[in-house]
């Protein structure tokens, strides 16, 4: 889940500022210009998530067909700040465990915004099928139903911190209870390929009428993102992301 992501956040920031801080030695050689933007990836090298996944623990653990959304924060080095699963299919607690616990060293392509790494939101999907004894393991970078049902190279829109963006974390609200509760907003986005959010509507908020939908309103009010990608370039997109709260 989302959770905790405002403090991390603000964690971030502030190592990245004292870094900016600190002067820089010139490097003997030129290094490759990074992209004007790029989400944050799930990569190949041998620490990424996919090759973290114990596949043959969760066939020797009993599991069968399943299927996890999660979300984590990833900090301009590629490592992972915070994360969270949820949404899973009957049967995916065994999935999730493992998710979560290759999530929490595993290591990601930072997102670029600006030619310049920042601090980003990303949204992902684990699925995992034993097909003839053997272990089949798909992560996509969305959760997107009908994205995850082709199969297809699409990757969410991302929410980053920093630079021209007002995106600085979840604030769980006053819901005038007493008792806190955990809740969730379901949210719709339009995103353009530049990364500027056109418009954005509550679909969903649980429980009702506690204010977890305005919060979410209020949090992604002047955030910009990382545009989706589809087959490796940047499109405008139209999403439902999922926003946790808890106390």
């Amino acid at each position: 889940m989302r959770l905790g992501i405002f403090c991390a956040i603000g964690l971030l920031i502030t190592a990245a500022f004292a870094s900016s801080q600190t002067g820089k030695i010139a490097s003997p050689t030129a290094t490759p210009a990074l992209p004007e933007f790029r989400p944050a990836l799930l990569g190949t090298a041998p620490d990424s998530l996919i090759n973290r996944i114990d596949t043959a623990d969760l066939i020797k653990k009993g599991q069968k067909d399943a299927a996890v959304m999660f979300s984590c924060l990833v900090a301009p080095t590629g490592d992972i700040v915070r994360s969270g699963a949820y949404r899973g299919t009957r049967g995916s607690e065994l999935l999730e465990q493992e998710l979560l616990k290759r999530l929490a060293n595993a290591k990601f392509v930072p997102a670029i915004h600006n030619h310049q790494p920042v601090i980003a939101i990303f949204y992902g999907t684990v699925t995992f099928a034993v097909v003839n004894g053997k272990p089949r393991l798909r992560i996509f970078s969305n959760q997107q139903l009908d994205e995850l049902k082709k199969e297809n190279d699409f990757i969410d829109p991302q929410p980053y911190v920093g630079q021209d963006s007002k995106f600085t974390g979840i604030r769980y609200p006053d819901t005038g209870t007493t008792v806190q509760l955990t809740g969730v907003a379901e949210l719709a986005l339009n995103v353009d390929t530049g990364g500027n959010l056109k418009s954005m509507q509550v679909l969903s908020e649980e429980p009702p009428y506690l204010g977890f939908g305005q919060a979410a309103i209020s949090d992604f009010s002047g955030a910009k993102f990382i545009p989706a990608f589809r087959d490796g370039k940047p499109v405008e997109s139209k999403v439902t992301i999922s926003v946790y709260y808890k106390p």
